[in-house]
């Protein structure tokens, strides 16, 4: 992980607004970063939706009010961006060279993003990542866990197509790609793909619970905001680059899984 091969100074939401530049300014200034790990985002994808101006703030303003500082500090950056950038119409994993063109206001904000960080910090690695999930915060694996304890039959969706990603794997990936200056576009994800149906069957196979998961089309569970029919991305770029491969997301998930019936102290990466 980052913190066992790089000394991490922390920032929480509560510490300062990144699209103050003078309040940014001044904790770059206490933490002399040399590189600057920008993992702040709006990322409810249908609040991104209903509040356009605060996703653009928070997404876009924000991370460009990030890359300044860390330019002004001569440090690098890495940025997290989203599969979301694309709209899902191929049918073969997105590379890095394929056109954006996001479908809902938080895949625009984050792709407004990545244009900042481009412009204002050419040190800077940009990588995209896909359906994320860890021991903190709300995720889909988290959801599917407490719901299928409570409930005898879920019904997901089973024609969105994408790759699911334990956050732990990315971190490794970040903490080796941080040691080689290769900056530029990357897709960082687990390898393999499923739709939310297939990985929430996966999810309750894996626990061992006694629920029925049942396939719906996404027009049976309609949300605010569109999502893309197919954004797996190709891992294929970083890969070369760094000699990185990235595990089946079959076997980060269950990993994960077995992480948490420890205790969540299982290290491996």
């Amino acid at each position: 992980m980052l913190e066992e091969k790089h000394n991490v100074t922390a920032a929480d939401i509560d510490e300062f607004d990144i699209t103050d530049l003078s309040a940014t300014m001044a904790f770059m200034k206490r933490a002399k970063p040399k590189i600057v790990i920008h993992a702040a985002a709006m990322t409810q994808v249908d609040d991104c939706e209903n509040q356009p101006d605060k996703a653009m703030d928070i997404n876009a303003i924000g991370t460009g009010t990030v890359a300044s500082c860390a330019t002004e500090r001569k440090a690098a950056m890495v940025y997290f961006s989203t599969d979301y950038v694309f709209d899902g119409t191929k049918t073969i994993p997105y590379t890095e060279d394929d056109q954006p063109n996001p479908l809902n206001v938080y895949g625009k904000s984050k792709l407004a993003g990545e244009q900042s960080v481009r412009t204002v910090c050419p040190r800077s690695w940009i990588l995209r990542t896909a359906w994320l999930y860890g021991e903190s915060g709300h995720n889909f694996v988290k959801t599917i866990l407490r719901l299928a304890q409570e409930r005898r039959e879920l019904r997901v969706v089973n024609d969105q197509t994408g790759s699911p990603t334990w956050a732990r794997d990315l971190a490794a990936t970040v903490a080796a790609m941080v040691g080689e200056p290769k900056y530029g576009t990357y897709h960082v994800t687990n390898s393999g793909e499923c739709s939310w149906y297939e990985f929430a069957t996966e999810i309750v196979r894996v626990a061992g619970l006694d629920c029925e998961v049942v396939p719906i089309p996404t027009s049976e569970y309609p949300l605010p905001a569109k999502r893309p029919a197919y954004s797996v991305l190709s891992s294929a770029a970083v890969e070369s680059a760094y000699g990185i491969k990235m595990r089946h997301w079959r076997d980060a998930l269950a990993a994960f899984m077995e992480s948490q019936n420890n205790g969540g102290h299982n290290r491996e990466n």
